[in-house]
């Protein structure tokens, strides 16, 4: 598969989520729904684990690299998700998943500032329109 090929699955799978999610937190708190996301996420590194990953493979990896992919998975995986959910607990999911959406700006930024990639008017241009969605959204 090409990469954008991988990228729309991505966003396939990410579009589904955010349903599953709102209609399992209708009964629990967003910690609550945070706890059983996270079970989730551990039978993800079960079938990692045990099918997918050699261990040669996380052998090979430097401290570094680990720590990196580890703050990500923290960052990604638990502490964004605390505030989303507490969000989603609370608002419509079209609304909520939007704005948290907006994600891409800031990497885009980051890419830019710490990454040193290059800014094109496509990017201004994409970063703008989601400024403006976000601005509409607030209204």
């Amino acid at each position: 598969m090409s990469w954008f090929s991988w990228a729309a699955a991505t966003a396939f799978i990410w579009g589904c989520a955010p349903l599953l999610e709102k209609v399992g937190l209708a009964k629990v708190a967003p910690t609550t729904g945070l706890f059983f996301r996270c079970l989730g996420v551990l039978l993800g590194f079960v079938f990692l684990a045990a099918f997918w990953v050699k261990p040669q493979q996380v052998r090979a990896a430097d401290w570094t690299t680990i720590a990196l992919l580890v703050a990500s998975g923290l960052m990604g995986s638990f502490l964004g998700q605390i505030p989303y959910y507490m969000a989603l607990k609370g608002a419509e999911m079209s609304r909520v998943v939007l704005i948290a959406g907006s994600y891409p700006l800031v990497a885009v930024l980051l890419g830019v500032l710490v990454l040193g990639e290059s800014v094109s008017v496509t990017k201004v241009a994409g970063m703008l329109a989601v400024i403006g969605g976000l601005w509409l959204l607030r209204l």
